[in-house]
């Protein structure tokens, strides 16, 4: 069965397929080695998959909710066959999913009631945050709307610059003052300008790491009011990037700057070079943080907008 949703088109469930192809061959796999002789899903079954979940980096704490939900149904149903444990396994962590992320956007939607809209972008050091930025930022043009870029990273020469390069291939304004000047100068500058442009989108990069988590949280609560000053309320969205292909090393940094900041959604990218998928479901439950946008690939069209029933069907998805 597909979860295949109206507005999801043919070309991104083809994109996320392929990004996720890695994650889901070895997932698989994995499986596959667990339910060879086996007729029903058994206490033994239900062992070798917690252990197949934890190896793909879905996390212990998240794969013991899904396997005991899976245990649940099948004592409920006295007999499941081993070939039914793929599709019980997708719609329960689609639910999962589904209970941790309460978000209805289809698209690349923002607030009607935020004018502009204020992203501010945390994360850390390669990542892929100022690309994700660019990427976002093209997406939102693409659609119509406004964007205004703000180069807060001061500390990296890198960050300022590719930055500048996207809003130069997009058509967008960067507000920019180079390196080692006042990022929270930067951000209120850009809402500013976003505000005297008529924007619809502001985004703003921010450092990916200072010298002490002390110095994190100071800057970054810093930037924050120095974005209320200009507009009352914005940031709306803290947008949080994590590199999917670390695996658990994400759900450390995520730990981090919900620490440090309030985080309010999830962008998790390099998807495509990974086996590591399975962090995204871990990760989205142990931070009840809606995962926003998934990056499968290299395009600024494999920069999705972030959909469960299709993420699933593409992770454990055997047709």
């Amino acid at each position: 069965m597909s979860f295949l949703s109206g507005f999801f088109s043919k070309e991104k469930k083809e994109s996320l397929d392929q990004g996720l192809q890695k994650s889901k061959e070895s997932f698989l796999g994995k499986l596959g080695k667990v339910l060879i002789g086996k007729s029903t899903v058994d206490d033994d079954v239900l062992d070798n998959l917690e252990e197949v979940l934890i190896s793909s980096d879905v996390g212990i704490d998240t794969t013991l909710k899904i396997t005991k939900r899976i245990q649940d149904r099948v004592a409920k149903n006295k007999y499941v066959g081993a070939t039914e444990l793929n599709q019980i396994l997708k719609e329960e962590v689609a639910s999962l999913l589904s209970e941790n992320d309460t978000t209805t956007e289809t698209d690349f939607d923002i607030p009607n009631s935020a004018h502009p809209y204020v992203m501010m972008v945390v994360g850390v050091n390669g990542v892929g945050k100022t690309t994700t930025i660019g990427k976002l930022s093209a997406q939102f043009k693409k659609r119509g709307k406004k964007v205004v870029l703000g180069a807060a990273d001061t500390f990296r020469a890198a960050a300022v610059d590719q930055l500048n390069l996207w809003g130069e291939r997009n058509g967008v304004p960067v507000i920019s003052k180079g390196m080692n000047t006042d990022p929270s100068a930067v951000a209120f500058e850009t809402v500013q300008k976003g505000i005297e442009l008529q924007a619809d989108v502001v985004i703003i990069d921010t450092a990916g790491r200072l010298h002490t988590k002390v110095n994190l949280m100071q800057e970054l609560s810093k930037i924050k009011r120095s974005i209320e000053k200009v507009l009352p309320g914005a940031p709306h969205d803290v947008l949080l990037v994590l590199d999917g292909s670390t695996g658990q090393n994400a759900v450390i940094q995520a730990r981090e700057f919900t620490k440090a900041t309030n985080v309010t959604c999830l962008a998790i990218t390099k998807l495509d070079g990974t086996a590591k998928g399975g962090v995204v479901i871990g990760i989205s439950d142990e931070f009840k943080i809606p995962v926003k946008y998934v990056g499968v690939g290299e395009k600024v069209d494999d920069l999705q907008v972030f959909n469960k029933k299709e993420f699933v069907d593409s992770l454990f998805g055997t047709r």
